[in-house]
C-alpha cells in the first residue's frame, strides 16, 4: 500500500468510528518485520487507534466523500428500495455487515431499514444503538465535508427520510 493514500493531518473515514484525524505515520516490528500503521485519533472521543498502512482497503479507512458526491447520497437514500427481513438475525447480521464495509452508500442503507422498521414496530435497543450510530456517521461526514453545522445536515437528512417513506407507502 503506498503511504501517500493518506496524508498526516487528513481527516478520513474508519468504519464504526466514524471521522478520524491521521496524526502520524509509526513503524513498528510485528513478527519479526517492520509494518507501518497510521495513527488515527476518532474526531468523536479522541480514541486512538492504529491501522496498518497495508490493511487500509481491507479495514474499510477511506477518505471522506467529496462535496459533489453529497447530493448523490441524499438521492441514493430517497430513490433506493429498502431491504426489508423477516428474521431479526439475518437483518442484524446485514446491518452489522454493511457498517463494516465504510462505505456511506451502505450506512445509508442501514439507516432506511431501521427507519422504515422502526415505522411498523419498535426496534430492539441493538438496533436503535445501530441506528443513532448511523446516523451519525451520515451527519458527521457530511458537515465535515461541507463545512456546516450538523443540525443543519440533521434536517436535511430528516426531510429526505420523510419523503423516502412517503414514497415507500405510496407504493
Amino acid at each position: 500500500m503506498n503511504l501517500s493514500i493518506f496524508a498526516v493531518g487528513q481527516v478520513a473515514v474508519y468504519p464504526n468510528h466514524g471521522l478520524c484525524k491521521i496524526e502520524k505515520v509509526v513503524s513498528h516490528q510485528f513478527e519479526g518485520e517492520d509494518k507501518n500503521y497510521y495513527c488515527l485519533r476518532v474526531l468523536d472521543n479522541d480514541m486512538k487507534v492504529m491501522v496498518p498502512s497495508d490493511r487500509t482497503e481491507e479495514l474499510g479507512l477511506r477518505p471522506t466523500i467529496k462535496e459533489k458526491e453529497v447530493g448523490k447520497l441524499f438521492s441514493h437514500l430517497q430513490n433506493s428500495k429498502i431491504t426489508v427481513y423477516n428474521s431479526w438475525k439475518g437483518r442484524f447480521k446485514d446491518n452489522s455487515d454493511r457498517m463494516r464495509t465504510g462505505s456511506l452508500y451502505d450506512v445509508i442503507e442501514v439507516l432506511k431499514s431501521l427507519v422504515f422498521l422502526s415505522q411498523k414496530k419498535e426496534l430492539s435497543f441493538r438496533e436503535k444503538r445501530m441506528l443513532e450510530k448511523a446516523r451519525y456517521l451520515i451527519v458527521s461526514e457530511i458537515a465535515q465535508v461541507e463545512g456546516v453545522e450538523q443540525m443543519k445536515v440533521e434536517d436535511r437528512l430528516d426531510e429526505a427520510i420523510a419523503r423516502a417513506l412517503q414514497d415507500c407507502r405510496g407504493k
